[in-house]
């Protein structure tokens, strides 16, 4: 009788111990929804109290530190979690996130070779690396990861348009183009691919297609005073005076004080 009483109280006792640190798990993860990062953490940290081995709540606390842009407290937690659940791919990720946000990207790029190893279908983690490549100004490397994340997935946006700054930066106008166009394609709206896609087009002597990229700009946005000055410049190159100093004018309205000194050298 004592020993089936003492297996009953050990049941309810680990159970209730269970019930516990998840309540104070699943508090903070509400919380962190509703952005009270500060008593989310004040949870996490309960949980672990707890639970000191719980690996999600240490993924979480630094997921919300990286909220509240402590990067160095993330990493110490992601630090942790990892030395809990070594074969987290996404803890990696996360953590060398954190260290590019803290520019180390060396760093970065060794957790994120671990996150690739332990999944290589993970997109975010190819583009990941590629842009800390990109930051170490291994401008090459960094294109082939974005290659590899967008094999993956083929609708990410963000990866084509990074793509596209990269190979500008190595003087393939022409191939940056190509990756805004399918930005554009895939993403409408999305102004800072038409700027860049403008730009190109400028240097490549395509101005009147520079002109349709910011007058789309212009029309998502007609207080965006650095449009006004490009097109104004893409006018003039195209053979209309009148648009450009329009434009100028338009800019500095705005605000664009850089369009001052050309309308007063070039316009009435």
């Amino acid at each position: 009788k004592n020993t089936l009483l003492l297996l009953i109280l050990f049941f309810v006792y680990s159970f209730s111990y269970s019930q516990t640190f998840d309540v104070y798990f699943n508090s903070g993860v509400d919380k962190e929804e509703l952005k009270d990062y500060k008593g989310a953490i004040l949870d996490y940290n309960k949980a672990i109290e707890l639970n000191p081995s719980f690996a999600d709540a240490y993924y979480n606390k630094g997921n919300v530190k990286v909220k509240l842009n402590d990067y160095k407290g993330a990493i110490l937690d992601y630090n942790k979690a990892i030395e809990l659940n070594p074969k987290d791919d996404a803890l990696y990720t996360n953590r060398g996130s954190a260290k590019s946000d803290l520019e180390d990207y060396k760093g970065a790029i060794l957790d994120y070779n671990i996150a690739i190893e332990l999944n290589p279908k993970d997109a975010d983690s190819y583009t990941n690396r590629g842009s800390a490549k990109a930051n170490l100004h291994d401008l090459t490397g960094a294109i082939l990861d974005y290659n590899k994340a967008i094999e993956l997935n083929p609708k990410d946006d963000e990866t084509y348009y990074i793509r596209g700054n990269a190979k500008g930066e190595l003087k393939d106008y022409s191939g940056a183009i190509l990756d805004f166009d399918k930005v554009i394609e895939l993403t409408p709206g999305f102004v800072d691919a038409y700027f860049n896609r403008g730009i190109y087009k400028g240097v490549l002597g395509d101005y009147s297609g520079a002109v349709l990229d910011f007058d789309k700009i212009i029309k998502l946005n007609p207080k965006d005073a650095e449009s006004y000055y490009n097109r104004g410049i893409y006018k003039a190159r195209s053979g209309d005076i009148n648009g450009y100093c329009l434009d100028l004018n338009k800019a500095l309205e705005l605000g664009y004080e850089e369009a001052y000194v050309l309308i007063k050298k070039n316009c009435k």
